[in-house]
């Protein structure tokens, strides 16, 4: 009986290494909730569903957001001023709820299960909208034009509208930042080949999101500009459709994490507790505080425990065990472990960061405006055909995709056998902000020129230059590769510094540097329109811009760019990388933050 129970154990034993073999070992599991296997989820399989995804759903949201001031205009009734500003709150608040997708993600939901939720609601919102555009639109039934309606709209149709935009600003807001980490997930961060997979992830969502946009710009958006806007918001519907239809098909393979609860209840608990011993003194060593052994939450939920870092030493007070609590059991609101007092720590590094990014959202959100504005005033035409100023984005979509291509193949296996290492997220972030910089001067000399060609040419014109808007190439190309270097080192930054309970707010933040790039943008135009306009002056971007300096505002932007790369530089260096126990890959985060020269 001895030798067969020792055959049965030795079997056992076997069969455990072969299930760990295969398992993935960041702590992963199955939409079961068994721990994931390799080989049967996630990676590219469950990836490029995920990048499909994620290009049909970016073209259903820009098919509906890159003509929707003409709706509003042309459909509605309403005034420029009055569509630019509903628009402005629309777009801010898709970015809103992206915060709020996070939360729900990061706490109670899930990544697949709110991306999930988030996508019905989308596609709710545009057949709604797409629905309500019939009501809107009366056919030409002793009617003008078809693009501008003939009837006043009733209260309901008005409320209709607004309940089907804001379905698909709720929609889109919760889905985005949590897509991005979802797909993520899908590697095995402590298997080194899907570590490095997962790096290209983030390059190649990037791309997927711009070729979506690249279709509704041109395709979506000619039927639309004609005033065929039933078939466009249909076809929006429809490729929202489609995505959710192609990510409910996955769902077999995909790896998911499970949530860590509310986070903002685990940082209260971290203040509060620090507050009640403001008193104590401070170990120099962090051995000496406190930390659980969550070797058990590893395997349940992916959990990984954070070594003690000496900044925010004033927090450190939370994990402290004073003499009534060591024979006392642990209140959460008493005493913190050293992995919950690093989470506070870590989101605290990650906001310098983070702010620095906003002007270059700044610089990036002038191609949706002041860009087209700018190409309005050029030559627009080659023979009879004219070229829609706003097109000239295809330029910047184009880039994306060069440049995501010339980094991934050629620069960065050049800097690799150059270094043997490979840039940082930090890094490529500064090169970013770099390249906006040439951006932003590159637009003001061909402003200068723009209005040097008009006053030499055409003293007469009221808004308009001899300078082709084929000039205005090489500041779109600037702005997309600078987004390959700052927008996907931002998914790949944020995404890996945030702590494992917070990743789909790490992605958040990403949106919502965009979204507070748009208002700063607003409140600089208006403070500079307020500065520089006199008796003599209209301002720099009046609206006839031959008689303003648009050329000055661009080379404005470039300046506080600058100043805030400097900015940066510091933060850069200040920042510490965040270091798992037992994690192989960021284990040597102290050693990759002394390589960093940004």
């Amino acid at each position: 009986m001895g030798k067969f129970s020792c055959l049965n154990i030795e079997k056992r034993e076997k069969k455990r290494t072969n299930v760990n073999i295969e398992s993935t070992l960041d702590g992963s599991v199955d939409r079961n909730g068994q721990p994931a296997v390799r080989s049967g989820t996630g990676n590219w399989v469950a990836a490029n569903l995920l990048l499909l995804n994620q290009g049909l759903v970016t073209l259903a949201f820009f098919g509906v957001g890159v003509n929707l001031v003409l709706f509003l205009t042309r459909v509605m009734g309403q005034d420029n001023a009055e569509a630019a500003n509903n628009v402005s709150k629309w777009t801010g608040t898709v970015y809103v709820f992206s915060l709020l997708g996070a939360f729900l993600s990061d706490s109670y939901l899930g990544r697949f299960k709110t991306c999930a939720v988030f996508q019905a609601i989308f596609v709710i919102g545009l057949m709604s909208l797409a629905i309500s555009s019939n009501i809107f639109l009366v056919k030409p039934n002793g009617c003008g034009d078809e693009r501008i309606r003939c009837n006043p709209h009733t209260s309901v149709q008005n409320a209709l509208f607004y309940m089907s935009i804001y379905l698909i600003a709720l929609g889109y807001g919760g889905y985005q930042p949590n897509i991005a980490t979802f797909g993520a997930d899908q590697f095995d961060e402590e298997h080194p080949q899907e570590s490095h997979s997962k790096v290209a992830f983030f390059s190649y969502f990037y791309l997927a999101l711009n070729l979506g946009s690249l279709f509704s710009n041109t395709i979506i958006g000619y039927f639309e500009d004609q005033g065929i806007w039933a078939i466009g918001f249909w076809a929006s519907a429809g490729s929202a459709a489609v995505g959710l239809l192609l990510f409910i098909i996955g769902t077999p393979r995909y790896r998911h994490f499970i949530p860590r609860g509310n986070p903002f209840s685990r940082f209260c608990q971290v203040v509060v507790a620090a507050a009640r011993k403001w008193n104590l003194e401070i170990p120099l060593n962090g051995d000496e505080l406190f930390e659980e052994n969550i070797g058990k939450q590893v395997a349940d939920n992916g959990a990984r425990k954070i070594l003690h870092t000496k900044g925010f030493r004033f927090l450190d007070r939370a994990a402290i065990i004073t003499s009534e609590e060591e024979n006392d059991e642990i209140k959460r609101w008493r005493i913190c472990t050293v992995t919950q007092v690093e989470e506070v720590k870590c989101i605290l590094r990650l906001l310098p960061i983070w702010l620095c990014t906003i002007l270059y959202s700044v610089v990036f959100t002038q191609m949706a405006s002041l860009f087209v504005e700018q190409g309005a005033a050029m030559k627009t035409t080659i023979s009879n055909f004219h070229i829609p100023p706003a097109s000239m984005s295809s330029f910047d979509i184009l880039s994306v995709a060069a440049f995501i291509f010339i980094y991934r193949r050629l620069l960065d296996p050049f800097i690799f056998n150059l270094k043997s290492s490979k840039l940082t997220e930090l890094q490529r972030m500064g090169i970013g902000l770099i390249i906006s910089i040439m951006a932003m001067v590159a637009a003001g000399i061909v402003e200068h020129f723009r209005l040097k060609y008009a006053t030499k040419t055409c003293p007469h014109c009221d808004n308009s230059s001899s300078l082709s808007i084929f000039w205005q190439i090489p500041q779109y190309v600037l702005i997309g590769a600078s987004e390959v270097f700052m927008y996907v080192g931002q998914l790949e930054f944020f995404n890996g510094q945030a702590p494992d309970g917070l990743k789909s707010f790490g992605s958040a933040l990403c949106m919502t540097s965009i979204s507070l790039g748009n208002y700063v943008s607003s409140l600089l135009v208006i403070i500079v329109m307020k500065i520089s306009t006199s008796d003599e002056m209209p301002g720099w971007i009046p609206g006839n811009l031959n008689k303003g300096h648009l050329d000055r505002f661009y080379f404005l932007l470039a300046a506080l760019t600058t100043a805030d790369f400097v900015v940066y530089l510091i933060c850069a260096k200040w920042y510490k990388y965040i270091s798992f126990e037992g994690r192989s890959i960021h284990i040597e985060g102290e050693n990759r933050r002394a390589e960093m020269q940004v």
